[in-house]
């Protein structure tokens, strides 16, 4: 009898995880767009500068990139990670930020699906296409041919410090997971409109 109980406690639990999961087609659709628009902006921006800035500028938008791609899968990991409960009494006494970290932690699942998967993935294609095009220039400056030797020197160098950012990123996310929310919060509070503030 007890393993009977056992198996339909199982089978419950299951059915009701199912249950609960439910694709969001709007999110989906609207995520898409973003994604094209965001990328479309960020490679105009990229191909558009790699053409007029010295060596040394591109290899500042190129580490940029990178940057920007660890700080939001960092972003990504905290909200995965974060509990809203330490927060409802900071939004309570109406503490700027509370309120706006409260919802993004509610909304886990699209904040991370934005950070790690759309502006992630995009810094790293971005990254990509700005190492090609430094490949390129000091192809330009070396006497001989050694474009393919350049390119698969940096592409891994680039590569190493993206996984290697994350890596640290990744850990401080966890272990820093609520402060980090709170500092997000803080920023979306600033552009969040007033009367829409009041609302929440």
């Amino acid at each position: 009898m007890k393993d009977e109980d056992k198996r339909k406690r199982k089978i419950k639990v299951r059915s009701n995880n199912m249950g609960n999961r439910k694709v969001s087609y709007k999110w989906v659709v609207t995520i898409i767009i973003w994604t094209f628009f965001i990328s479309s902006a960020m490679q105009m921006i990229q191909a558009g500068l790699m053409n007029r800035v010295t060596l040394l500028v591109a290899c500042l938008l190129l580490f940029s990139f990178i940057f920007i791609g660890i700080i939001f899968d960092i972003i990504g990991t905290s909200v995965t990670a974060a509990s809203e409960v330490p927060f409802h009494s900071l939004a309570a006494r109406r503490v700027r930020g509370a309120k706006e970290t409260i919802n993004l932690i509610r909304n886990a699942d699209k904040v991370g699906n934005f950070c790690n998967d759309v502006i992630g993935d995009i810094a790293g294609i971005i990254s990509g296409s700005a190492t090609t095009a430094i490949v390129v220039m000091l192809n330009a400056f070396s006497s001989g041919d050694y474009q393919f030797i350049l390119s698969v020197v940096l592409a891994g160098l680039v590569a190493a410090l993206t996984v290697g950012g994350k890596a640290v990123g990744k850990g401080i996310a966890l272990a820093h997971c609520n402060s980090i929310m709170f500092a997000v919060g803080k920023l979306a509070s600033l552009v969040t409109p007033k009367g829409r503030r009041k609302k929440k």
